[in-house]
């Protein structure tokens, strides 16, 4: 019999469970043993890079892993204080498996082909038109540029992981043609081809079920919760529970 059950989930937990969910696929798993695969810098990527290479035994610094994000002008305090970490200019390149410690998308998107995989993270999410764009702010457009370039020239696999909480009401096509007009000011918007992955996609690859989002928001640190709907039979929704219980309390990304 079909039951229901309803989610909270936190941008952290929403990071975590994208990675969970990507590293499910089958074509992610070949990926990672036969070809190659890009994990461009980014707060839901370190995730991703985290996962993979604790497979490894290898502990990696997720703080740090972006260039640039939207944050507070001043870091939100931490008890105890904890000193804040740079950015690094660093992507996770990895040839059948294999780390290939300080290569970037740079180096590596000409050699991309079909069978590659790049994760990219993105600014801007339509779920209803799997459409995602990039707040740029370079002007000769950072990271996605290579990254389109493969995708388009080379037909390499472009994901973008994003969490709901960057959700927005219109396809990123016509978002992008307002912010780009030349009278706007401030970063300009990049719709890319690439194919959008958020916690609805995890929990369907993880646990077999599409939910729904039904509502969002809060406080005291719930500012960026989703709600989640999600309806299935007993085993379907026992899967969703343990995968709930495996991410629900993942820390607040720390500077």
């Amino acid at each position: 019999m079909t039951q229901g059950i309803q989610l909270e989930i936190t941008p952290a937990a929403g990071k975590q469970l994208i990675a969970k969910g990507l590293l499910s696929r089958a074509d992610v798993q070949d990926a990672l043993e036969n070809h190659i695969v890009v994990i461009i810098s980014g707060t839901t990527n370190a995730e991703i890079a985290a996962e993979i290479l604790a497979r490894q035994d290898i502990l990696f610094q997720k703080r740090g892993f972006y260039r640039g994000i939207v944050k507070p002008a001043e870091p939100v305090p931490t008890f105890p204080p904890v000193p804040p970490v740079p950015a690094r200019a660093e992507d996770i390149v990895l040839v059948r498996g294999e780390w290939k410690e300080g290569q970037t998308i740079y180096d590596i998107a000409s050699s991309l082909g079909s069978k590659d995989i790049i994760f990219k993270g993105a600014n801007a999410v339509h779920p209803e038109s799997r459409t995602a764009g990039i707040l740029i702010g370079n002007p000769q457009t950072g990271t996605i540029g290579p990254c389109q370039a493969a995708a388009v020239g080379r037909r390499t696999t472009l994901i973008h992981p994003v969490g709901l909480e960057k959700r927005v009401d219109r396809p990123v096509y016509e978002l992008a043609q307002l912010v780009n007009d030349p009278s706007v000011n401030g970063p300009h918007l990049y719709p890319t081809v690439g194919i959008p992955y958020t916690e609805l996609d995890a929990i369907e690859d993880l646990c077999g079920i599409r939910p729904v989002l039904i509502a969002a928001g809060g406080v005291a640190g719930y500012e960026g919760v989703v709600r989640l709907l999600c309806k299935g039979d007993e085993e379907q929704l026992a899967k969703v529970k343990d995968l709930y219980l495996s991410v629900k309390d993942a820390p607040n990304y720390i500077l």
